[in-house]
């Protein structure tokens, strides 16, 4: 979509005096944002895939062994583009193990246990088309081969060739249409099976790239990286000419820590994506020529205690504390605010994201045997992905700062957001004060609309920063609409919510 200036945004921002004020950059362009910038991913690892999404013989699993639970929920959050197999999974996996009437089971080298691999590629495509979303494959490149990478492409969209044929074998006489591809996760990392260096990195993603354009000339492929200098560099001047995207990840940083001390995090993912921007630049690829990918972001790691240490293996009773419902509080909510105003902010470069995970572990949704409970987070990323207008409005804030000992944040994050014609605008404010409403004074007068006395909100909060969801009070926190009143231009923002404010016609 061309970029437009919308009629509003010749008017000039006015300034009023209050701490927190949101004025809009006098004749500053509006962006359309990638509506897949809402994406998700699952892993196999522990119970997100089996008795999580699938769970064949489940009373609310359908005749395909998906939840429908699960897939209600999941709809309900207009997901556009599903991450799969991984992850560090990705590393160890092979996906011709995984098709046709007769399953391989394999030993999954990654996490420790036995993968059945009755949940494979056409059923991860079959669940994408249920949910109504784009699937995003992560090619083997720790013990995988290049050829393997470009058998998946040819088994996935084509319909010639030993690979595409046994598809239609399979029962899938048309081709999948798998266009969002990915070589590798995490590969530079020392954790990672069959990690590479810099120096090795760059070269087999050229090769590997080629060998799956050469299938498919049609897809868009892109390339895992870590964002540093070290990293980038080497693979973009290897392999730059051929991908569409270079995919990193954000967050993990929140774990066993308070609500204020997360707050404190919510400005990496801005320090890593200015990083990334930069090495784009010095690499020739600056000004939007290559597009950044998050597919894998989440303000808490997971706990799967072992990994890396293979001489003393995994302690798998602790996976079981990823369930803990009373972790995953209103602070999830507010970061990923945050995070997603920031990628909103670079939208120009930001293709997508993929929040990490969708279930299960540290998902949006819990999935037990009968039922399910959405965590504080599913309803802040359901209020991204259905209440936001499709232009960004560049803003500038003023607002005053949250401290924590020596550290500090801005206790506000906004982001605005228009249509196309410039007369409907929706605020998403993230209040990072555990506390304390916040008071943010809005720019009528820059938007082109008269002060009205009310402004109608969708707010998320709580009675506490730390409320949670969890089996037999799953509604204790959701989202409810309500009309805010208008002081000299200002409106309160509750504390430790997310509030979606909406103006115009």
């Amino acid at each position: 979509m061309k970029r437009l200036i919308l009629p509003f945004l010749l008017l000039a921002g006015t300034l009023l005096s209050a701490q927190n004020t949101t004025i809009v950059k006098s004749g500053a362009k509006a962006l359309p944002y990638n509506p897949m910038m809402f994406g998700q991913f699952i892993e196999h690892f522990d119970n997100q895939i089996y008795g999580g999404i699938y769970d064949p013989g489940n009373p609310l699993s359908d005749e395909d062994g998906f939840r429908t639970d699960v897939i209600e929920a999941v709809k309900a959050l207009k997901v556009p583009v599903m991450r799969w197999p991984g992850g560090c999974f990705a590393s160890t996996y092979h996906w011709k193990d995984a098709i046709g009437a007769t399953r391989r089971p394999a030993f999954d080298k990654t996490w420790g246990v036995e993968e059945p691999n009755t949940f494979g590629t056409d059923e991860f495509i079959k669940w994408c088309r249920k949910i109504g979303c784009e699937p995003y494959i992560i090619t083997n490149a720790g013990t995988g081969s290049l050829e393997e990478m470009s058998d998946w492409v040819e088994y996935c969209n084509l319909n010639i060739g030993y690979w595409g044929r046994q598809r239609i074998a399979n029962g899938f006489q048309e081709p999948h249409h798998v266009k969002y591809w990915c070589i590798g996760n995490e590969n530079l990392a020392p954790w990672e099976m069959q990690f590479k260096t810099p120096q090795e990195w760059g070269p087999l993603v050229r090769e590997g790239a080629k060998m799956m354009l050469v299938t498919d000339k049609d897809i868009r492929i892109g390339a895992s990286s870590l964002t540093t200098r070290e990293a980038m560099l080497p693979l973009l001047q290897n392999a730059g000419h051929l991908l569409d995207f270079i995919a990193f990840h954000c967050g993990w940083e929140g774990t066993g820590k308070s609500f204020l001390e997360i707050m404190m995090e919510t400005g990496m993912p801005e320090a890593q994506i200015s990083t990334a921007l930069s090495i784009l630049e010095e690499a020739g690829y600056g000004g939007g020529k290559m597009k950044l990918v998050i597919d894998e972001w989440q303000l808490r790691g997971w706990i799967h205690r072992g990994m890396g240490d293979p001489k003393h293996g995994f302690d798998f009773a602790s996976r079981r504390e990823n369930d803990i419902p009373s972790t995953y509080t209103l602070s999830d909510a507010v970061y990923a605010a945050c995070f997603l105003n920031t990628c909103l902010r670079h939208c120009d470069v930001i293709d997508f994201t993929c929040f990490s995970t969708i279930v299960n572990t540290r998902g949006a949704i819990f999935v037990h045997p009968e039922g399910i409970v959405k965590r504080v987070i599913y309803y802040a990323l359901q209020m991204y992905s259905n209440g936001l207008l499709p232009y960004v409005v560049p803003t500038e804030e003023t607002v005053g700062k949250l401290t924590n000992g020596d550290r500090s944040t801005g206790v506000l994050d906004v982001i605005l957001t228009a249509d196309a014609e410039g007369k409907r605008f929706v605020y998403a404010v993230a209040n990072k004060d555990p506390e304390n409403d916040q008071s943010l004074t809005l720019d009528f007068q820059g938007l082109g609309l008269k002060t009205p006395r009310k402004v109608q909100a969708r707010i998320l909060s709580g009675s506490s920063p730390d409320d949670f969801n969890d089996i037999g009070h799953e509604d204790r926190v959701k989202p409810y609409d309500k009309a805010l009143p208008v002081k000299g231009g200002a409106v309160t923002i509750p504390a430790h919510s997310v509030t979606f404010l909406s103006l115009g016609d």
